[in-house]
């Protein structure tokens, strides 16, 4: 690059970073603050990754360095390597707080150097060598993964030419404690020895962590105290069954017990399938009660009936004879553990045999792929549901670091749902499986590894072939007793030391729930997805908590499979089968994802996720009424609106859009045969209005007002609730546009209008029309209308509440163009041939910008608009063809005095109805001076930049323009 045009971009981008930051200038070059704030989408992690990846050679001065921390970087780092991108690490033996293993991993980089500054050092800087400049980053942060993803952290990132004098000195520095006499080059014998310092200090810190856990009262985390107030409430209300559904790892048992200690039975039971988890909850209660409580057990011989808390095995209990060696009103409170097993004979009869005062249920995944219903068993009364998001944003489970690698291609085919079973288990696919989970590596010493495979004959083989390449490894199925898979168990928790431990069990799905082995440190993937329950399932064998595991490794192998669209779902808990949404998540899933969990795919198996999003119809029926049923069996009756949020189901959207039904009344007359309810055609179609334009929650004035109006109340008590609820002051372009809206009057199609034919709810005057009136007599209708406008509200406040400056836009949210009209106010609805790109309303003086940011390959020469980024707060735009500088919209959007609000919406691409929306990032002024210039159609076209007033978050940018 020519060097005074680089000079001149970073002084531009100075200028922006600390004298005026409306200056456009190239945000790349820009002064920045560099901290992890999930809510807002910035990371260190993702800052560091970018960074690399345009670096022609980096230098890192770091003083901790964890194999958590390493991890995080595995996928970059191999990039490098394999482009031949050189490094230098310099690290310290400071404080013996750097783990030894993670020193050997920086070893095998072969472009690479590692130093040890012996002694007091506590830097921490990056930096990076590009072809035009150096970036570095100064600050708080070091090399480990709650560094990177969680700790609040404060870091300065630079720009420099080469010659600048503070990345002159600041190298220079570098360069002389590297070059100093004190900075060792690393090697395993230098490792061999600091291992027995690093030794020594990691056993004086466990000691003291054991004294300070020792006096430290057990306390309900903050979850754990919403499922007990929930648990609470369904016992004020008589109820006596109950169900608690909490990911693995975060604190069943430790519920369970906080409540019992709440309830106070007399006598009390937990029941468990496996005796090694019954001795296990023995011990959590034992710490939650102290020595108040006499425990006991049933399970093989032991039969301890003097106990006040018993704890017995499903097995053991469930024979006729030992259950009738109980009342049936024996026990007070009983606690059944991983209840998706109760739908087993065994359980079920132990179920129907007590009659406790009170019994809860715990799963963390009640739904049974074989769709029988466990919900009814426990009145379908779900107290809590913790799932993995929110697990994870509690930190309540291990951090994970999932890995998406493209499966092998044997003799050029591809791995898919239909191969052959010698592809499967063919030698090359396994030695690469294995060259993978080698680089991958795992927390701690040993690895602890649980692999799934496709089919049992190749768990059995891969099984096999592992060992003959010196692993210790078995294969499970379900063709195994109970008895060998708990040896098998047993022997996977063994350290390496013991002769008889295993690296690994190779299973199908007997694994993928009700089993807790807190050692997994490694889960590997080398099938399809079938369900994102069973994902779910799977990656949660390893997100237990446990000592010397500070992360879990999950390596999953994509091959070409049809449900590939099932990961980002999956991984994200994104359940609203939004195209757009799930194009982010693979994009930004380290940064969508909370706390200290990555999330990392590799260029070949991006593609082919993208590739299943794009073939996947979210809309079609069967994903739908799937959803719905397991939603009915879960509540044992027709879902409400809000039971689709409440218990993390489907977007109810999704069923709303489709053209044959356009509301949940008309989906359930044509699709529930228990649903009996009946209105009149003019309250469907009212029903209908408002399920498909207003229930999106996108503003609360249309749902506010009918909500008033259903009350009783008059316009100016929608005003006063209006301004004192939602601090929204009701101006006379909203008034007009509102009545438009609520009499149907705002689209000018003669389609639309016809119909919504009856959806006239206000007369001219905003009081309720007589129609509307007439119709809310019928109390069915009447509640089937407030449970609409109740959702409205609730996705309004929930997404919606937070407003940029004086609009009704949310920024960062999606609108359509139908959404953007009339939340502009504008007196009619354009549809988006009449916008082509932008429109100026002339009444409300707005200038809304529309943009396709990826164009589609075969578009047409006279739209293909360049537009584009210059940095996240500057755009380059191009008007419509067969412009000039002279033409009226280039006065619109550069007179100032016109003081027109000029506001920008943006989307990736336009490839799917369901996601046909554009993210509102705000408003946005231009710059300079026009620039009239020739498309290649001959056509003038002028070019603007912008300025945007508030720049694009960083993942959200990320994802637009296409950084990996």
């Amino acid at each position: 690059m020519n060097k005074t045009l680089n000079t001149k971009k970073i002084i531009e981008a100075y200028y922006t970073g600390v004298v005026d930051k409306t200056f456009p200038s190239i945000s790349e070059y820009q002064p920045s603050l560099v901290f992890n704030d999930f809510n807002k989408g910035h990371n260190i992690l993702s800052t560091i990754e970018k960074e690399l990846k345009k670096s022609k050679e980096f230098w890192f001065s770091v003083a901790f360095i964890t194999k958590d921390g390493i991890i995080c970087l595995k996928n970059i780092l191999k990039e490098l390597e394999d482009t031949g991108v050189k490094g230098k690490i310099l690290t310290t033996d400071y404080l013996g707080f750097n783990d030894p293993l993670a020193l050997k991993e920086l070893l095998e980089y072969k472009n690479i150097e590692v130093k040890v500054y012996e002694g007091d050092f506590h830097i921490k800087g990056y930096f990076f060598k590009k072809e035009d400049s150096i970036s570095f980053m100064l600050g708080s942060s070091n090399l480990t993964q709650n560094a990177l993803k969680l700790n609040k952290e404060w870091n300065i990132k630079l720009s420099s030419l080469d010659n600048g004098k503070f990345i002159y000195e600041t190298l220079n520095e570098f360069n002389e404690m590297w070059n100093s006499e004190k900075a060792i080059e690393l090697s395993k014998e230098w490792i061999k020895d600091y291992s027995l310092t690093y030794k020594e200090v990691r056993a004086f810190n466990r000691i003291q962590r054991e004294k300070v856990s020792n006096i430290q009262k057990l306390v309900p985390n903050k979850m754990q105290v919403e499922a007990l107030d929930a648990i609470d409430e369904l016992r004020r209300k008589g109820q006596r069954r109950g169900m608690v559904i909490s990911s693995t790892g975060t604190g069943k048992t430790y519920l369970s017990a906080f409540d019992a200690r709440n309830f106070k039975p007399r006598k009390f039971l937990f029941v468990v399938h496996r005796e090694q988890i019954l001795k296990q909850a023995e011990k959590s209660y034992k710490k939650v009660f102290g020595n108040n409580i006499k425990t006991g057990f049933y399970v093989g011989s032991k039969r301890d009936f003097d106990a006040d808390f018993l704890f017995a095995t499903v097995q053991s209990l469930s024979r006729e004879d030992n259950l009738k060696s109980f009342e049936k009103d024996y026990f007070d409170m009983i606690v059944y553990d991983e209840i998706h097993r109760s739908g087993s004979a065994t359980y079920e009869r132990i179920i129907n045999y007590f009659k406790p005062k009170f019994m809860l249920g715990m799963s963390a995944t009640p739904e049974r792929t074989d769709g029988r219903d466990i919900y009814s068993l426990f009145d379908n009364n779900i107290a809590y549901e913790i799932r993995l998001q929110g697990a994870l944003e509690e930190d309540l489970l291990c951090p994970f670091h999932y890995f998406g690698i493209t499966d092998l291609e044997i003799d050029g085919e591809t791995i898919d749902d239909r191969s052959d079973f010698n592809m499967l288990v063919d030698e090359l696919r396994v030695d690469y499986i294995i060259e993978k989970i080698k680089y991958y590596g795992h927390s701690g010493d040993s690895v602890h590894g649980l692999v799934f495979c496709s089919r049992k004959e190749e768990a059995y083989k891969l099984a096999q072939m592992f060992c003959e390449r010196g692993y210790k490894a078995v294969g499970l199925t379900g063709e195994d007793s109970q008895e060998t898979r708990n040896k098998m168990v047993e022997r996977l928790e063994k350290s390496k030391d013991d002769p008889n431990h295993l690296d690994y069990i190779f299973t199908v799905d007997i694994f993928n729930e009700g089993i807790d082995i807190p050692c997994v440190n490694q889960i590997v993937m080398i099938r399809s997805t079938q369900s994102s329950i069973i994902f779910t399932q799977q990656l949660g064998r390893g997100l237990r908590k446990a000592d010397n595991k500070d992360y879990v490794v999950v390596l999953d192998f994509i091959g070409n499979y049809e449900n590939n669209y099932l990961i980002p779902i999956a991984l994200m808990g994104d359940r609203s089968f939004n195209k757009d949404n799930l194009r982010r998540a693979i994009f930004n899933g380290s940064s969508i994802i909370p706390g200290c969990s990555t999330v990392h795919f590799d260029k070949i198996s991006t593609k082919r996720i993208l590739e299943s999003i794009d073939r996947e119809n979210f809309s079609e029926l069967r994903k739908i009424m799937t959803a719905y049923n397991d939603l009915k069996l879960m509540l044992g009756k027709i879902p409400t609106l809000r039971d689709f949020y409440k218990f993390g189901s489907i977007d109810v959207m999704r069923i709303i859009e489709r053209s044959d039904f356009g509301s949940y009344y008309n989906f359930l007359v044509k699709r529930e045969e228990d649903y009996k309810v009946r209105i009149s055609k003019v309250a469907s179609n009212m029903l209908a209005f408002v399920d498909s334009k207003l229930m999106y929650g996108k503003r609360i004035h249309e749902l506010l007002l009918l909500k008033t109006l259903i009350e009783g109340k008059s316009f100016n008590e929608f005003e006063e609730i209006l301004y004192i609820k939602y601090k929204k002051k009701l101006s006379k372009n909203h008034k007009e546009n509102i009545l438009l809206v609520l009499r149907n009057k705002f689209v000018t199609s003669v389609n639309l209008i016809n119909k919504y034919k009856h959806a006239i709810f206000i007369d001219e005057n905003f009081n309720i029309s007589e129609s509307f009136k007439q119709e809310l007599k019928d109390d069915k209708f009447n509640k089937l209308i407030s449970a609409s406008i109740e959702e409205g509200i609730r996705r309004y406040e929930s997404e919606y509440f937070y407003l940029y400056k004086d609009t009704d836009f949310t920024l960062n949210k999606k609108y359509t163009y139908e959404d953007v009209c009339r939340l502009l106010n504008w007196d009619t609805n354009q549809v988006a041939l009449n916008i082509g790109g932008y429109k100026y309303d002339e009444k409300t003086n707005t200038f809304p910008v529309f943009i396709n940011y990826d164009k589609e390959d075969e578009i047409q020469d006279s739209i293909d608009y360049h537009d584009r980024f210059i940095s996240n707060s500057s755009l380059m735009w191009m008007t419509k063809s067969n412009r000039t500088i002279n033409s009226p919209e280039i006065d619109v959007i550069y007179n100032k005095e016109r003081n027109t609000k000029i506001y920008l919406f943006i989307r990736k691409n336009k490839d799917d109805r369901i996601s046909n929306e554009f993210y509102f990032l705000g408003e946005m002024s231009s710059v300079g001076e026009p620039h009239q210039t020739t498309m290649r159609t001959g056509q003038s076209v002028v070019e603007v930049e912008y300025s945007l007033e508030i720049p694009v978050r960083e993942d959200l940018y990320d994802y637009i323009v296409g950084v990996e």
